[in-house]
């Protein structure tokens, strides 16, 4: 029997902005009967010897940049991407956070929130602290360190 390879409909590239240079992964989407699979793997993840580090939030942004200002490098990012215009965290931008491993996090999830055509050119961000998922209007997820464009993939 031929098992059927699964195709990823799009794919970002994530690097880390000033501070994080060596911060790296990719997020891919594949587009299901289900929802949207995401897969996220970073490398280079700050590392905390604190009880209270290693969780990093991460949001899909409604900018199509990864640019900024020297105050906010990744300041077009814009806000969570929210098109229902939902409270946090029910955002259709917000995602599960990733758990440091040394350095590395790796997550995957089946999401309805979007499909895969609705967040080409959107941003995923990943940020310097853990989500709260109660303060408004983005969870209190510090700053932003690492960021990647969403793009299709043929």
């Amino acid at each position: 029997m031929e098992r059927k390879k699964t195709v990823i409909n799009a794919i970002a590239k994530i690097e880390g902005g000033n501070g994080y240079p060596d911060l790296n992964g990719t997020a891919s989407f594949v587009q299901t009967k289900e929802g949207v699979l995401v897969t996220v793997k970073v490398n280079k993840l700050p590392q905390n010897s604190t009880c209270n580090g290693g969780i990093y939030a991460l949001h899909i942004h409604d900018g199509e940049s990864c640019t900024g200002t020297k105050a906010d490098q990744f300041s077009n990012a814009k806000t969570h991407y929210n098109p229902l215009n939902c409270p946090h965290p029910y955002h259709a931008g917000d995602l599960p956070p990733l758990i440091g491993n040394d350095g590395i996090a790796y997550m995957s999830l089946l999401t309805n929130r979007f499909t895969v055509d609705e967040i080409i050119n959107k941003v995923i961000v990943i940020h310097a602290n853990k989500d709260d998922f109660t303060t408004q209007p983005s969870g209190n997820a510090g700053t932003k360190i690492g960021c990647g464009k969403i793009l299709r993939q043929w």
